[in-house]
């Protein structure tokens, strides 16, 4: 169980081989400061997530938690899996304050400030709310575009914006009618940024702008956005279509010399003992539902560049993105290069659809837990009920009584409510699991879950109590408070937003502006 401290921690940071930099604190701690090139991997999802981002047994691991031991136990989690070469910081996050090391706050902050960065490099063009309305009023060949995934645009958009994610607007732009200017929107500044950049390096011969701090700046001028929104089909290629998006990706490729691989250089890529590859599919989620590639995750191209720590938890890793024409792979590869991995660009083909699914790191069973029924555990009125289910769910209704907590919390809980029998509420069947282990392995033997966890419960005729303040914000650390009502109206929490994003590139110092590997306009 190794700890170095944080100073030699830095440095292997920024030594230039792979390393899984995992930060294990939950998703409230993470976004309120972490370290630029972090991955958030909660203890709460620990199984459910490593074996995706950390695809290699053998692959350095570096933990940070909050200085409470979580990261302790992490270890030996991942030790039970199979994990060989796992080091954790000592003292964790405060000992990385203590060093006077940059700290971030928000999610996916290595791509957005790479789009800040890009911003002051390529100068693509911005107009502001006021600017695109009057557009909108004069000109009919103005094509509007949300570059966010349906999702994000169901839950609000600008008037009128038609959901095309950045990659596919690009891939499609032959189908979407003669434009000869296109707006590009997303919630705040970073997709807009590299949407716009993107169609400028397919070769785009119109004028492109992007909406100045997209939905929010949208919402800051005193407009309404539009919720509950459903976005149409995206338009279909044809054969000239096809044939014009391959050009635009050999054109990219050349232009940046993206390396091209074929199915034979993958898996060489896949067998070697010392690198970790990924291999996603990066269509659109349609595409690749209708015709899934078995050795690829699907990451849609754009979204595989916003929030590439979804994905990749290794730094320095390589990546091979798969599409039709390329150009899907290409544009990611542009901007993921720039992060610092070693990307690879994969056509698709009968060849590559043959490729047999990887293995996954297998989590460890959690072992014998005893399950009881509802109408059991409501038989039992000494039982402590130990609800672990998300902080928002336990607000929105919780069995009266129960006592709200998290995996890193679990062990103070017991330590003050810990008698009788504990029955673990969580939100899917195998967290429940996990967490029952882990207070067995406290020294609790009478565990129980619920068949059914809460909902079992409820149905049960358990009497359930709603409190929207409780767990209280500092309590809930499982919840991202940081300007979280950013998209529901609250101005000042977007005037918040736009602020922080437009800052990071000045926290950065100089050993992190030397890991951005940026591309000039020529």
């Amino acid at each position: 169980m190794r700890s170095i401290p944080a100073i030699e921690a830095r440095a292997l940071l920024h030594g230039g081989q792979e390393i899984a930099f995992l930060d294990v604190r939950e998703a409230g701690q993470f976004v309120e400061g972490h370290p630029l090139f972090a991955i958030p991997l909660p203890y709460s999802i620990l199984e459910s997530r490593i074996g995706l981002l950390v695809p290699r047994l053998t692959c350095p691991i570096l933990l940070i938690d909050n200085g409470d031991g979580v990261a302790e136990r992490v270890q030996a989690r991942l030790s039970d899996m199979g994990y060989n070469n796992i080091l954790r910081i000592k003292g964790g996050m405060p000992a990385w304050e203590a060093s006077g090391f940059p700290v971030y706050k928000g999610v996916n902050v290595p791509s957005k400030t790479l789009g800040e960065m890009a911003e002051l490099i390529w100068h693509p063009k911005m107009i502001t709310a006021d600017e695109l309305a009057r557009a909108r009023e004069q000109a009919d060949d103005l094509g509007f575009f949300d570059a966010r995934p349906a999702a994000e645009y169901a839950k609000m958009r600008v008037p009128g914006a038609v959901c095309l994610p950045n990659g596919e607007l690009a891939h499609r732009i032959s189908a979407i009618g003669d434009k000869a200017r296109i707006v590009v929107t997303c919630a705040g500044r970073t997709r807009g940024i590299t949407g716009v950049i993107g169609l400028m390096l397919a070769g785009f011969d119109g004028k492109v702008a992007a909406l100045e701090n997209g939905t929010q700046g949208w919402a800051l001028s005193g407009r309404d956005l539009e919720r509950n929104n459903q976005p149409d089909p995206f338009p279909n290629l044809d054969t000239a279509g096809l044939a014009a998006s391959r050009e635009r990706a050999d054109a990219l490729i050349e232009r940046f010399s993206l390396p091209v691989a074929e199915c034979a250089d993958v898996e060489r890529m896949l067998s070697a003992p010392d690198r970790t590859t990924y291999v996603f599919d990066v269509r659109s989620p349609d595409e690749a539902g209708a015709d899934p590639l078995a050795i690829a995750e699907h990451a849609a191209s754009g979204q595989l560049v916003q929030a590439t720590d979804q994905w990749v938890g290794v730094r320095n890793s390589r990546l091979v993105l798969c599409c039709d024409t390329g150009l899907r792979s290409a544009l990611a590869a542009f901007w993921l290069t720039q992060l610092g991995y070693d990307v690879h660009i994969l056509r698709i083909t009968d060849a590559l659809r043959q490729m047999a699914a990887r293995p996954i790191v297998d989590a460890a069973p959690a072992g014998p837990i005893k399950p009881v029924s509802a109408s059991d555990l409501l038989a039992m009125p000494d039982a402590t009920v130990l609800d672990m289910r998300p902080s928002t769910d336990f607000r929105a209704a919780h069995v009266k009584g129960a006592i709200w907590t998290t995996r890193p919390g679990l062990a103070k809980e017991l330590a003050r409510n810990g008698a009788g029998t504990i029955a673990i509420l969580a939100d899917t069947e195998d967290r429940a699991r996990r967490f029952a282990r882990d207070a067995m392995d406290l020294g609790f033997a009478d565990v129980v879950i619920v068949n059914g966890g809460h909902d079992a419960l409820a149905k049960g005729g358990a009497e359930l109590k709603v409190d929207s303040t409780s767990p209280e914000p500092a309590e809930a650390i499982d919840f991202p408070w940081f300007v979280h009502d950013r998209h529901d109206g609250n101005l000042e929490s977007s005037r918040r937003y736009l602020a922080w994003e437009t800052g990071l590139v000045d926290q950065l110092d100089a050993a992190e502006k030397a890991a951005f590997r940026l591309f000039k306009t020529t």
